[in-house]
């Protein structure tokens, strides 16, 4: 599909708001998050050409999702990096601590960053790095220093903090402004945040203070980020922190339909081309949600369930021209074929 609605978006100021509708477009719920981000994008591109306000200088704010897989974390990213007027790139944690050459990667991702700024210096160096799996860089208590993810900490602090990188012989990237946003699931860390320490203490007046207090305390905070095993110096470079709620089943069957870019509209546009017309009932929608939901991996599941739904479907399509339309009305009954008499 084509992205025109993302070409007007980024034709008129990008403002949180509009930033905010362009991901509804294509990511369903996880509206902290969205708003999180649509701001962290609006400032970053605010700070450039304007780095200082009144003589203060605008520091940028790397941001952490937290969230389960599965729930849209490197949806929203790379729905963002459509929108942003900087070279976006990203990196898997993984991959960077099993590397026995870890500046080396880290060369390599700032390489990528500046040929996305098709070799403009000037452009890498306000553009955004996407990292995923973070947590797994996490290091145990007992653990002798040095090990590959703390390495590998120490190592993205440095980009992080701002630092000057040499790539190849000639050229060199500072990462001073450079926006990161990392991302993971953090299994565990809601044991920890549950026991850590809250601000109940506050006396408070009023409904709406205790709604600003009740989110306070809902908050990943520093220390939890430290017990969980991140370094302090590496968990405080990520000061802006959105998490991301598990998908109801009712929010899976929205992922299925809504988004511009949804599983339902890229079959239905796969059978038009062989014009077929493809209906499926909300029962059937149910179903899959209420297996995906079983399978516990969020959204990840549910276009496997889709292709094995329509696979009978697609590899008769081709050789049946008689065939003009395919209902579904369950994942647990064979599909209707409407044939032209």
């Amino acid at each position: 599909m084509d992205d025109s609605n993302g070409q007007q978006a980024t034709a008129r100021k990008l403002t949180p708001s509009a930033i905010a509708d362009y991901l509804n477009q294509y990511v369903v719920g996880q509206e902290d998050a969205k708003k999180v981000l649509s701001v962290a994008l609006y400032s970053h591109n605010r700070r450039f050409g304007k780095r200082q306000l009144g003589g203060v200088e605008i520091a940028k704010s790397n941001i952490l999702l937290i969230g389960p897989t599965g729930t849209g974390k490197t949806l929203l990213c790379e729905t963002l990096s459509r929108i942003a007027r900087v070279p976006f790139v990203t990196a898997n944690a993984t991959s960077l601590a099993q590397s026995k050459y870890v500046n080396e990667e880290i060369e390599a991702l700032l390489q990528r960053l500046l040929e996305k700024a098709e070799g403009d210096i000037a452009m890498a160096q306000r553009g955004i790095v996407f990292i995923d799996e973070i947590d797994k860089l996490k290091t145990s208590e007992g653990e002798q220093r040095g090990t590959s993810g703390e390495r590998v900490q120490h190592a993205l602090l440095k980009i992080m903090e701002g630092a000057s990188v040499r790539l190849g012989s000639t050229q060199t990237l500072d990462t001073t402004n450079i926006l990161f946003i990392c991302a993971g699931a953090f299994v565990g860390l809601e044991s920890i945040t549950a026991t850590s320490h809250a601000f109940g203490f506050i006396s408070v007046d009023g409904s709406d203070n205790q709604k600003v207090l009740d989110r306070l305390n809902s908050r990943v905070k520093p220390n939890d980020l430290f017990t969980f095993g991140l370094i302090p110096e590496f968990a405080g470079r990520l000061p802006v922190i959105a998490n991301l709620q598990n998908l109801s089943k009712e929010l899976l069957v929205r992922i299925m339909i809504e988004p511009r870019n949804s599983i339902y509209n890229q079959f239905r546009e796969t059978l038009r081309e062989e014009g077929v017309e493809l209906e499926i009932e909300h029962a059937a929608f149910l179903q899959i949600a209420e297996m995906a939901f079983e399978y516990k991996v969020g959204a990840r599941s549910l276009r496997g369930i889709f292709e094995e739904m329509l696979t009978p479907v697609l590899f008769q399509i081709p050789d049946r021209p008689e065939i003009r339309k395919v209902v579904i009305k369950s994942l647990y009954e064979e599909p209707q074929l409407v044939i032209v008499s």
